[in-house]
């Protein structure tokens, strides 16, 4: 089974004032914390979308096994580095892990977690439960790229694991709706 991995890190965090990917938690960034994350989860290839400080953001990267691509139109919203990152992807990955870098509580047995789920149901989506909501980490089938790519600029994945929840499996996330928008989230989530 092929599992490519989409992990967003364009944003410029507004609300943070600067970009969230750089800061630093246990001692690495969060972006680099969420790459590594996806490499261990061994499924792949790793896609990064870079936006806003690519340069820096991408320099977090090194040495590890991932592929960058930048979103030149990162300012528009995370649907169009949804959509940068679906079409990166190798064209025979059966599915794409969804994820984001300022979730802190996400580590690779959980995104195992995700693929193993699909793996085991064939469900086209497979989501992240948490605080009676589901999200991102989500594992999305082939059938669901076009949903994907179809979203507007300023629209997430959670709308189209939304759309029909007898297309979901969930698995449990402690926490993970906990995610980094102030510096003050990172200090409370440590």
């Amino acid at each position: 089974m092929s599992v490519g991995v989409v992990l967003l890190a364009a944003g410029s965090s507004s609300r943070l004032g600067r970009p969230k990917q750089l800061l630093v938690h246990g001692g690495k960034t969060l972006v680099r914390r969420a790459a590594e994350a996806a490499v261990g989860a061994q499924c792949g290839p790793v896609v990064v979308v870079l936006g806003a400080q690519a340069q820096a953001v991408a320099s977090e990267l090194a040495g590890l096994p991932v592929h960058t691509v930048h979103n030149a139109a990162w300012e528009q919203g995370m649907g169009v580095s949804l959509r940068v990152g679906v079409r990166a992807l190798d064209p025979a990955a059966e599915a794409a892990l969804v994820m984001l870098c300022d979730q802190l509580r996400v580590e690779s047995g959980h995104l195992r977690a995700l693929v193993e789920a699909f793996g085991r149901t064939g469900s086209p989506i497979v989501a992240s439960g948490y605080e009676s909501a589901r999200g991102v980490p989500a594992l999305f089938s082939r059938a669901i790229f076009p949903e994907l790519e179809a979203l507007a600029p300023d629209e997430g994945a959670r709308g189209v694991i939304a759309r029909d929840s007898s297309r979901v499996v969930e698995v449990a996330l402690a926490g993970g709706g906990e995610d980094v928008d102030t510096t003050a989230d990172l200090s409370r989530l440590t």
